[in-house]
């Protein structure tokens, strides 16, 4: 699918792998909908983006299940049917799963697994009508194995997979394509902003680290443009996948000796 002229809708899109992916789909020739809790951000993305009167910015918040329905009646209603569906939105977490408090985990869950299902959910039957599409949703490599003081951030990328993997088997003669993208350390302020064990965010204690975010939002464009099931995007880390799957015991040692901060 190459994304020009294509209608692309990105959550998260005010900040971070959001951010950077509106820079590069827009330059792509894609018309966008940028989406997430801050307008005023949103506007301020659009305004950088290349042809910035093709694209529209429509808030919603992805932990409020009103404000997803509505937000895709708005956008399939006003601008038209979403070729490209990019998930990106979502939260992290800096603490071990027996300090977390249940409220933290209900709330990462929401916002990462439930509303990313229930808003592909409002998106899809029109690209079932279509019978085309692609639905894009930023994982993680922690959605392949966890970590220490990411459990319940773990969990909610591993629901992904669980959830996404089946979709795209049961939409596959549909003509829709379903990517999972697993990142590993990007350069954004997602350790600044992950959930401590009562729900702040951890603030300057984070490390934001790992490969530039526009690097990885080449990498994602690419992979959903070759409509490509499953991409891993960083460094050594990614190594983490492999080493699992084939010397578990191995690292399940080298995982152990990982802060997690």
């Amino acid at each position: 699918m190459n994304l020009r002229n294509r209608l692309v809708w990105i959550t998260g899109a005010s900040s971070g792998i959001g951010e950077a992916l509106a820079y590069e789909c827009s330059q792509r020739g894609a018309q966008l909908v940028l989406s997430s809790r801050r307008e005023e951000t949103l506007h301020e993305v659009r305004t950088q983006c290349p042809r910035p009167e093709e694209h529209r910015v429509q808030t919603l918040d992805l932990a409020d299940p009103a404000s997803l329905q509505q937000a895709a009646e708005t956008v399939q209603h006003d601008v038209g049917p979403v070729d490209v569906l990019i998930n990106n939105g979502g939260i992290s977490q800096r603490s071990t799963a027996a300090e977390a408090e249940m409220d933290v985990v209900r709330r990462i869950m929401e916002v990462n697994f439930f509303g990313t299902v229930q808003l592909t959910k409002a998106v899809l039957p029109t690209m079932q009508k279509r019978e085309a599409g692609q639905i894009a949703v930023v994982s993680s490599i922690v959605g392949k194995f966890g970590t220490p003081k990411r459990s319940s951030y773990a969990a909610s990328k591993h629901a992904l997979h669980g959830w996404f993997d089946s979709l795209r088997a049961e939409v596959h003669d549909e003509g829709i394509g379903v990517t999972m993208i697993c990142p590993g350390f990007v350069k954004t302020n997602v350790a600044t902003n992950a959930l401590s064990a009562d729900g702040t965010p951890q603030g300057e204690a984070g490390r934001d680290k790992g490969m530039p975010a526009p690097k990885c939002a080449e990498t994602i464009a690419d992979a959903i443009e070759r409509g490509k099931d499953e991409v891993y995007i960083g460094g050594w880390e990614i190594t983490g996948v492999y080493a699992k799957r084939f010397v578990p015991s191995l690292f399940r040692r080298m995982i152990r000796r990982y802060d997690g901060t």
